[in-house]
């Protein structure tokens, strides 16, 4: 199973903001930019998967830089507005903020009861809470079926680069694909359980944890 990141934010994932993000505080702190290695190493993923990364922002236009000259990325004033925006959004001061779906009540699964309506409202923020730590993925692939975790659902995860045993993660393999599996530390190594029976567990020396998941969204 592997997964791909959605677009929430002007059609940029959330690994190519934090690029966005790296590259703003790492000229704001050092007065020129980094370099694809240091940012490789710092977001621990590929040089050609960082380079990926700036040439779509570079596309979209939040990013410049000059052929030929080292150390010559550069955030362009819509790139210094989308940060803004996005930190003004995670720190509450967007009024334009979407409420949520509203809650009436609830429903019976069982036998019936009588619906009592209420004017609260629910939302992704309402169940897991406000943060950059907080990111969606779309699943793609049945590896973890076994769980009720379909292709086309979302998890949504909290980041972290660690995970206890047990926990259902997002993590990048050897070959620098993201999968979704349930992380176990073995003496000689990370296995990573599907939840397939057709599916062998995933044995590695070499695992990178993005973030644990914390829920599920599905439409129906």
């Amino acid at each position: 199973m592997h997964i791909r990141y959605v677009e929430p934010i002007d059609g940029l994932t959330p690994r190519q903001v934090e690029v966005l993000r790296l590259i703003g505080s790492f000229c704001d702190s050092q007065r020129y930019s980094p370099t694809i290695a240091e940012l490789a190493s710092q977001m621990a993923i590929s040089r050609s998967t960082v380079f990926e990364h700036l040439g779509e922002l570079q596309r979209k236009g939040y990013l410049s830089t000059s052929p030929g000259r080292a150390r010559s990325l550069r955030l362009t004033s819509g790139g210094h507005a989308l940060l803004d925006q996005i930190d003004a959004g995670e720190s509450g001061e967007n009024p334009e903020r979407p409420g949520g779906v509203p809650l009436l009540g609830q429903v019976a699964a069982g036998l019936p009861r009588e619906a009592i309506e209420n004017t609260e409202s629910i939302s992704l923020e309402s169940c897991f809470g406000l943060g950059a730590d907080l990111f969606a993925l779309e699943v793609s692939g049945d590896s973890m079926i076994e769980e009720n975790i379909e292709p086309g659902d979302y998890v949504i995860c909290r980041r972290t680069n660690v995970a206890d045993n047990g926990d259902l993660v997002v993590a990048l393999v050897d070959d620098g694909e993201a999968t979704l599996k349930r992380f176990y530390k073995e003496d000689h190594g990370i296995r990573l359980q599907p939840a397939n029976a057709n599916y062998a567990p995933i044995h590695t020396n070499n695992c990178h944890i993005e973030g644990i998941v914390v829920g599920l969204v599905r439409r129906l």
